[in-house]
């Protein structure tokens, strides 16, 4: 599987150690920078980009995912965001790495680098690369309403039960 990596300078040495450590598990790696560490640089150039490349690579039918990594991982997982086709997760926990790609089909993790040590961060991205998306019934209806407001810009409609609620 190709993964792409973005990062700031706060993410500079995960992103380092997971360029080797991707490519010894196997996965083809794309690193979106930076390149060299710069304590002004900006997350946004490096970071959309490496959500680009994951949309891009999806819509041409490849298995493709990412990673941004910051400070905290907030910017990155916004950035991210920003990019049509993307659902990028901030995760802090081996359980919120597998639930978001079991529950909510996650294509981008975004973790914090200054949050957690070098060994934790790689095992949320092994569980986050290894967990299978469930196609669960449920999981599937709610990824379709934000694919469909994504397309057209109209909110799903409410359930019954909130409706009775604003009377």
């Amino acid at each position: 599987m190709r993964v792409h990596l973005g990062s700031d300078h706060a993410g500079l040495d995960l992103k380092d150690h997971l360029l080797t450590w991707l490519v010894d598990q196997g996965h083809e790696v794309v690193d979106h920078g930076p390149f060299v560490y710069d304590a002004l640089d900006d997350y946004p150039p490096f970071c959309l980009r490496a959500a680009e490349g994951v949309a891009s690579d999806r819509e041409d039918g490849h298995e493709s995912y990412g990673v941004v990594i910051g400070g905290s991982g907030n910017g990155e997982q916004m950035a991210a965001n920003k990019v049509k086709g993307i659902r990028a997760a901030l995760v802090w926990s081996e359980e919120i790495a597998s639930l978001a790609r079991d529950h909510n089909d996650a294509n981008v993790i975004s973790v914090g680098g200054r949050m957690h040590t070098l060994e934790e961060m790689t095992r949320f991205i092994d569980v986050f690369l290894k967990t299978p998306y469930s196609n669960g019934e449920r999981h599937d209806r709610r990824i379709g309403m934000l694919g469909d407001y994504e397309k057209t810009g109209n909110l799903p409609p409410l359930p019954e039960s909130a409706l009775g609620a604003r009377s």
